[in-house]
């Protein structure tokens, strides 16, 4: 079976008559990684809410496999890690977990610590560090067939980043999943292909020299 391609074209965002991206355009496929790097407020978070839905540009035209997607959280074709927390805090996290998590991924999902230890338990009784995980890891385990995560390493130990890694690599298998994150190492590490957000609009990015070029970074370790 062909894998199941997500594009996104001609996006075009304006914020008080500035535009914050032009004619943008990126496609993932179905067992890859994209990572989409950028500086503070060059639109990458944005951009992840308008593939998702949540968001509306002024243009856009986002599919898959040719279908048009108005929104992409509806039938959970895609899913979405947003920067804040999600998730709502009375209902205990087993019963949050059966409707969300991906049948395919079950067993790893609830043999993780952060669930076999606090199941039991609602959303609202966990700290801080522990949501920010849980959430992470029912994105990247849910049913959709795109996973979309913003900053999902920001707010977790250089341990935690590392088993996550590798939880998105083997998701990747079967799932197309866009991530951004300011920790830029982590993201050239996970991911298949690079997307450079520079001046409203997006750049493959064939070799991480390139970040220097454009500007992004000063060197490359």
């Amino acid at each position: 079976m062909e894998p199941l391609i997500l594009k996104t074209d001609s996006v075009v965002l304006e914020f008080d008559g500035r535009k914050i991206l032009q004619d943008v355009y990126l496609e993932c496929k179905q067992g890859e990684v994209l990572g989409i790097l950028g500086r503070n407020g060059c639109g990458k978070s944005s951009l992840l809410r308008i593939i998702f839905g949540t968001l509306t540009p002024a243009y856009k035209h986002i599919s898959i496999n040719g279908q048009y997607i108005k929104k992409g959280y509806q039938n959970m074709r895609i899913a979405y890690l947003p920067q804040h927390n999600y998730l709502p805090k009375g209902i205990k996290i087993k019963k949050l977990a059966q409707a969300i998590i991906d049948s395919r991924f079950w067993d790893d999902f609830s043999s993780h610590p952060i669930y076999r230890d606090y199941h039991e338990k609602t959303i609202a009784e966990l700290s801080g560090g522990e949501l920010r995980q849980l959430e992470t890891l029912m994105v990247i385990y849910s049913k959709a067939d795109f996973i979309l995560l913003d900053e999902p390493f920001t707010h977790i130990s250089p341990i935690q980043a590392e088993a996550f890694k590798a939880i998105i690599k083997k998701c990747a298998k079967v799932k197309g999943i866009i991530l951004t994150d300011h920790q830029y190492y982590n993201i050239l590490d996970v991911s298949d292909r690079i997307i450079l957000i520079t001046d409203g609009y997006t750049r493959p990015i064939k070799h991480k020299d390139e970040l220097v070029t454009y500007g992004y970074v000063s060197h490359i370790n």
